[in-house]
């Protein structure tokens, strides 16, 4: 299971950390290649082609979309209301929990099922058939893309695949709750790679969940008003 959470979150990284490579040399280049600089890097940058980066680009945040939502069920960051579902007593809370899990499970797995039929039909069973020497028939290629000119169903494989890879995660989800009742949760004020002051954290404290109270001030403007009471005693 660590394997998978690892290759998830690695593939995630990859695909931001590329594509915003690619993004940045694009957009280096279209405006370097029309300054007239060292006689010969001009020349050598109009000879380059980058007009597939844009949707190259757009392929790779289709894929990290996908697997990031999967990664986001797996961790607690989506973002849910459940201002009722919390007042309610602990079981009837649970069973709506499970519910709500079970139903994400079930869209998720629907989605997974008919993307892989759409990928199957749209040319991945011309490329099986090719890969494996068979003779495909009247089965249709499929399209392909504008730019690069990949097999588009290679581009729409990130829909059965992160769809099939978020229904797991609704269902691992599922299982740790019936077992420990917690859910996954991501607190969005941390920062990975920065320590949390505890001083801080105390200091700021959601004593009502909605709004941070500032107990030293409380604390301090507490003295403040006992000294003046007992200086005008």
């Amino acid at each position: 299971m660590r394997i998978l959470d690892h290759l998830e979150e690695w593939l995630i990284t990859f695909l931001m950390g590329a594509a915003t490579t690619i993004i940045f040399v694009s957009v280096v280049h279209r405006y370097a290649s029309g300054v007239d600089i060292v006689p010969g890097v001009q020349d050598w940058l109009l000879s380059l082609n980058l007009g597939w980066a844009q949707e190259l680009c757009i392929i790779m945040f289709v894929w990290m979309a996908k697997f990031g939502a999967a990664y986001g069920v797996r961790t607690g960051i989506h973002v849910g209301v459940d201002v009722m579902i919390n007042r309610l007593d602990e079981r009837t809370r649970g069973k709506f929990v499970i519910f709500g899990l079970l139903a994400g499970a079930l869209f998720t797995g629907i989605v997974a099922t008919l993307g892989a039929h759409f990928v199957w039909e749209n040319g991945c069973h011309y490329a099986v058939y090719h890969f494996l020497g068979w003779d495909p028939g009247d089965v249709p290629e499929g399209p392909t893309t504008p730019d690069l000119e990949w097999p588009t169903w290679i581009v729409y494989s990130a829909i059965p695949l992160g769809s099939a890879l978020m229904c797991f995660r609704f269902l691992q989800v599922t299982v740790s709750f019936i077992r420990t009742g917690q859910l996954p949760h991501h607190d969005h004020g941390h920062v990975d790679g920065i320590e949390e002051n505890p001083d801080v954290a105390e200091t700021y404290r959601l004593e009502d969940n909605l709004h941070a109270h500032d107990r030293t001030y409380e604390q301090r403007h507490h003295q403040d008003r006992s000294g003046q009471g007992g200086s005008q005693k």
